[in-house]
């Protein structure tokens, strides 16, 4: 057995925690469940505000960073690139974000905005408005910047700080290298505890929904614990096997296939159903939701008070649900969100899957309430508060039922696999403090946990009960994410000041004694020996020199040589912060057509030239050196090692100069 990458400190207090509460839920569930539902409601009654104040910042201040200049800031150095594509990245994101939720309320929740007695007095058409209104205002902007705050939070300080991935590290700024210590466990610790809840809660639901779904198919004759038995083994299995497999395999090929699947069952809902009908309750629906968006936004309903209740059972539980799942799917966003730029980080994780949540909850939602007016008779509707099966009795009223509904089955079986493996990842992640590499029997641990406590508490009725405590602790975390915005504010001043700090372009002036032989030098278009033998004799020779001279002040520096491409550095160590560094390297760039057919210029014999660009050891912007003379690239040097040491001597940079900090970057 391989050696434990687990941390003592963060998984022995978890799994103390963990199973006391979950044993309490299995042996005592109707006790636990008044406790914890009596708590739960308290909060939600007298402590609202707190998730309405909390969820109107987060999207506030991630709206903000869309449009300021912070959004230029890439997840990462200056000059990484994502790690996956685009599709790749929104089907993990999707996935790891909505999931079973999809399935489970696509149906039910309109279906029960639209038949509730609350807003039985309204009309019938603004019930069905009021019922896509509130859907999307659930599932919409509101719920992926909660999921967006702890994400960003994540990857700014793993990637741009090179801190471990983990909510500790989002604390640095005010703690400190505090983060490694008690309070460090202890933010981590929550984070454990509340990712396991959540998704043991979440998956012990979509297993009963399988288990519907396989029986409205015949292919089991109910919903026994025997039945829910197999299903999680089996699912719980191939979410094992998907998380060893590792991020780049298993769960990025099952993302994929799922958001293909899925926008099949959806083109499938929105072509045999009210076509027409559909596309122009979303078009209305979307200018609705925009119109009321703040009014939502800061909606209590103090002054309604037959529809507190409501209130408290949709709009608050749905801010403390997202909530209290923030640390497992901000974590998964992170993990894969390396290199992209704040900016299209926001807009994507904000934009792009709640566009989709109202494409689909518009067809499913809209489609069933359509069906049930013109078509149903009512049937549908008072099947509303049964969410297990009305997803499948709605596509009973559509052709190829059994076909959809065989699609719908393994849509939320891989939904399940993903959320699972995903979840798996995450907890080993935060259990490890962001291990490079675990033992597979560490996989396996998790996966085991989460089927054996799921199947206790689908047996002992224990699951709303767990609901509750994760619930709960969704306002603790409220407050926790608000101090992530003020770390984050205050790391991404220190970024953009450090960045900003002169000589991030060329720092020395061209002397105007050699001007013929620069003006030569400029309208001729180098081939890579040209460059490569620059570097070698007079990058070089610049370097020895500068060498030298250091060694003469009592500063060791040494030169780096690299081939392919051919590059050159100076670099000087350091035992507490960062190395300088001062590095050349051999770079091309293709000429445009223009200039190629332009007359009035030389000769141009490749479309591609090449030449010179110095870069740093901090990943700030290089520029092309090639007109220096030997004398000018040593003052370049001096210029950015003055810089450094300007730099190294603020404490507040000691976030990016830390060399402990980046010996943890985990690479």
């Amino acid at each position: 057995m391989n050696s434990s990458t687990l941390k003592k400190g963060i998984f022995i207090p978890s799994i103390i925690f963990i199973s006391i509460i979950s044993l309490v839920s299995v042996f005592f569930p109707s006790i636990a469940e008044n406790v914890l539902s009596a708590v739960k409601t308290f909060i939600f009654v007298n402590l609202n505000w707190v998730y309405v104040w909390a969820v109107t910042i987060f999207v506030i201040f991630l709206i903000y960073l869309i449009f300021s200049d912070f959004g230029k800031i890439r997840l990462g150095a200056n000059d990484s690139k994502p790690e996956y594509g685009f599709f790749s990245w929104m089907a993990m994101l999707f996935a790891a974000g909505m999931g079973i939720g999809l399935m489970y309320f696509g149906v039910a929740e309109p279906m029960q905005h639209f038949s509730s007695e609350v807003f039985a007095s309204n009309t019938e058409i603004n019930r069905a408005k009021n019922a896509q209104l509130y859907t999307f205002f659930h599932w919409g902007i509101h719920a992926w910047a909660i999921y967006a705050i702890v994400g960003l939070s994540l990857s700014y300080f793993a990637y741009r700080y090179k801190l471990p991935l983990s909510l500790r590290s989002c604390f640095y700024p005010l703690l400190k290298d505090r983060i490694n210590g008690k309070w460090g466990n202890a933010i981590d610790v929550f984070a454990l505890c509340s990712t396991f809840f959540g998704i043991t809660t979440t998956l012990g639901f979509g297993v009963v929904q399988v288990n519907s779904g396989l029986e409205t198919l015949n292919i089991v004759d109910g919903t026994g614990f025997i039945y829910q038995i197999f299903i999680v083994l089996v699912l719980v299995s191939l979410s094992v096997l998907s998380a060893v497999t590792g991020v780049d395999k298993g769960i990025k090929i099952l993302s994929n296939i799922n958001i293909i699947a899925v926008v099949c069952l959806l083109l499938f809902v929105l072509v045999l159903g009210p076509t027409v009908y559909l596309i122009g309750s979303f078009t209305e629906g979307l200018g609705n939701y925009v119109n009321n968006f703040f009014a939502l936004t800061f909606d209590t309903h103090v002054y309604e008070e037959e529809t507190l209740p409501w209130f408290y059972d949709w709009t608050i539980l749905y801010w403390a649900w997202w909530i209290s799942w923030s640390p497992y799917v901000g974590l998964f966003i992170a993990k894969i969100s390396r290199g992209r730029t704040i900016r299209e980080f926001v807009a994507a994780v904000l934009i792009l899957p709640t566009l989709f949540n109202f494409i689909w909850m518009t067809v499913f939602g809209n489609s069933a309430i359509w069906l049930d007016v013109n078509v149903a008779d009512g049937v549908l509707s008072g099947l509303a508060t049964n969410p297990d099966a009305l997803m499948f009795r709605f596509l009973d009223y559509l052709p190829l039922s059994q076909i959809s509904s065989f699609v719908t089955i393994l849509i939320i079986i891989i939904f399940f696999v993903t959320s699972a493996d995903s979840g798996i990842f995450v907890m080993n992640n935060i259990a490890t403090q962001n291990a490079t590499k675990s033992p597979k029997w560490q996989i396996i641990l998790w996966g085991a946990l989460l089927a054996i406590l799921s199947l206790l508490l689908l047996n002992a009725g224990g699951l709303d009960a767990l609901q509750s405590m994760t619930l709960i602790t969704a306002l603790p975390f409220s407050i926790i994410m608000l101090l992530f915005i003020v770390s984050l504010i205050k790391g991404l001043r220190i970024d953009r000041s450090y960045y900003r700090r002169e000589f991030s372009a060329s720092a020395i002036p061209w002397s105007g004694e050699i001007w013929k032989q620069r003006l030569k030098q400029i309208v001729t278009f180098r081939d890579k020996a040209t460059v490569d033998r620059f570097i070698a004799t007079k990058v070089k020779a610049a370097f020895v020199e500068l060498q030298a001279e250091f060694a003469s002040n009592g500063i060791t520096a040494k030169i780096n040589t690299y081939q392919q491409p051919e590059r050159m550095e100076i670099e000087v160590e350091h035992d507490v912060v960062n190395n300088f560094l001062y590095g050349v390297k051999t770079h091309s760039k293709v000429l445009s057509e223009y200039i190629l057919m332009d007359e009035n210029l030389p000769d141009i014999e490749n479309e591609r030239t090449y030449f010179p660009r110095a870069y740093f050891g901090d990943s700030r912007e290089g520029y092309d050196i090639q007109y220096f003379t030997k004398n000018e690239l040593i003052s370049d040097v001096l210029k950015h090692y003055e810089r450094f040491l300007e730099v190294v001597s603020e404490d507040r940079n000691s976030m990016f100069i830390s060399r402990d900090a980046n010996l943890q970057d985990g690479e």
